[in-house]
């Protein structure tokens, strides 16, 4: 699947860079090849962790991704974020977290207990998350490098990425055998491959506005949009199913929503800033 769903990727970028007609990229190939093994390596990592944790902890855990992306941006790509921007951003997945949260009953823990059911404790599945967030960061911090030395555009880096994604994943279904066993899938139930296009080209269609909110934005705002995103469609539940909400998700609610509106407000306090400064520097060149 996700095989398919690179080469369709790969095929819609090239289609995009001829149609707007894209300069000609000067970004090494190492970065691309670089980010490529990174972000499948966080997806495999995240993917296997389900099979030691269960989801709603994989996606507590995933929801804390914009903090490795924002410290290896600093670390890789020689970012440099306020304080304010920290504590934002801190507040945003700390109110995910804490929405999505969802602590187990005393009612089930005695019975685990009574029943001799061992309780959960760290391990490798939560290694795997941790693992999983470092790839995330680097996968970030190689974008904001791109973005910043040398200009990669929107579909260069969507094309590029697709293209070593797709080449890692054919040593890997050779190395495992799942290519072979795929081609016998596919044999006895043809009509998957309509399913398999109709969900590439969606995967495509989101990628594009995914590096297009990286190339305008970078890779850390794409992160809180893909966090926050989570959080709008299950808020999104509660109020059309009406269900009701614990104490802990109110907190977490109100949380997000500081952080998202202290966040918006600052940078457009910052981009004001940034106008009336480069207004000034151009008026005393004038002079």
């Amino acid at each position: 699947m996700v095989f398919a769903q690179c080469l369709v990727n790969a095929a819609f970028a090239q289609i995009a860079i001829y149609f707007t007609r894209a300069a000609v990229d000067t970004s090494p190939q190492t970065m691309f090849a670089l980010m490529s093994f990174s972000y499948l390596f966080a997806m495999l990592a995240s993917n296997h962790a389900l099979s030691f944790v269960s989801y709603p902890t994989q996606v507590i855990g995933k929801s804390v991704k914009p903090i490795p992306v924002m410290l290896i941006g600093v670390l890789l790509a020689r970012k440099r974020y306020s304080l304010n921007k920290y504590i934002f951003v801190l507040l945003i997945v700390l109110g995910v977290v804490l929405f999505m949260y969802q602590p187990s009953s005393s009612n089930v823990k005695d019975k685990q207990v009574n029943e001799g059911v061992e309780a959960h404790t760290i391990g490798w599945g939560e290694l795997l998350l941790v693992i999983s967030l470092a790839f995330d960061g680097v996968t970030g911090g190689i974008q904001d490098k791109l973005r910043a030395d040398y200009r990669t555009q929107t579909h260069r880096m969507m094309l590029w990425m697709n293209i070593w994604s797709s080449l890692y994943l054919v040593i890997g279904l050779l190395a495992t055998g799942e290519g072979p066993e795929f081609v016998e899938f596919v044999y006895k139930y043809p009509s998957v491959l309509y399913q398999l296009l109709a969900f590439s080209l969606c995967s495509a269609v989101g990628q594009h506005f995914i590096f297009m909110t990286i190339h305008l934005f970078g890779p850390l705002t794409c992160s809180i949009i893909t966090t926050t995103r989570k959080f709008f469609t299950i808020l999104a539940s509660v109020f059309v199913f009406l269900h009701p909400m614990s104490a802990l998700q109110w907190l977490g609610t109100l949380l997000v929503f500081i952080g998202l509106t202290l966040d918006t407000m600052y940078g457009k306090e910052k981009k004001r800033e940034k106008i009336r400064t480069t207004s000034c520097n151009n008026l005393e060149s004038m002079r």
